[in-house]
C-alpha cells in the first residue's frame, strides 16, 4: 500500500544553488532580454520584432532564471521562420544573468498589424 505521505521538502537552500531571484531581480532581467529583442528585425519590415508585436510574452523562472519566450512570425509562410526563433533564442542565452532559453513560435492568437506598438506605426507611416 502506498502511503499519501510524502516527505517534507527542506527549506533549506542547496549549497551552490542561488537563492530564488527577487522581484527587481526579474525585472532587470526582463529589461535585459527586452533590450536584446529590440536589437533583432523581421527583415521585411524595418522595425524591431518587440516593437512589431511579435513578442507574445517573457517569462523568467525565478528560481532558475531560465527564461521562457513566446512568440509569432508575421505568417507562417514567413521567410523568416528559419531563422528569427533561433537569432531570439541565441541573442537572449547571451544575456547576463540568464541560465537558458526555450523559444515557443505559436500561431494563436494570428498576428495582426494592430500588434504593432505606437513607436512602430510611427516608423511605418501608419500614424
Amino acid at each position: 500500500m502506498e502511503s499519501s505521505v510524502k516527505p517534507a521538502e527542506s527549506s533549506a537552500q542547496q549549497p551552490g544553488t542561488p537563492a530564488p531571484a527577487t522581484a527587481k531581480e526579474l525585472e532587470v532581467l526582463r529589461d535585459r532580454i527586452v533590450g536584446v529583442l529590440r536589437s533583432i528585425y523581421d527583415p521585411e519590415i524595418p522595425v524591431n520584432i518587440y516593437e512589431i508585436g511579435l513578442i507574445y510574452s517573457v517569462d523568467i523562472d525565478p528560481n532558475t532564471r531560465a527564461a521562457k519566450i513566446r512568440m509569432t512570425l508575421t505568417s507562417p509562410a514567413c521567410p523568416a521562420a528559419g531563422t528569427l526563433p533561433g537569432e531570439v533564442e541565441d541573442k537572449t542565452r547571451r544575456v547576463q544573468g540568464i541560465t537558458d532559453v526555450k523559444v515557443d513560435v505559436v500561431w494563436d492568437p494570428t498576428w495582426s498589424p494592430a500588434m504593432m506598438s505606437e513607436t512602430a506605426r510611427l516608423q511605418l507611416g501608419m500614424l
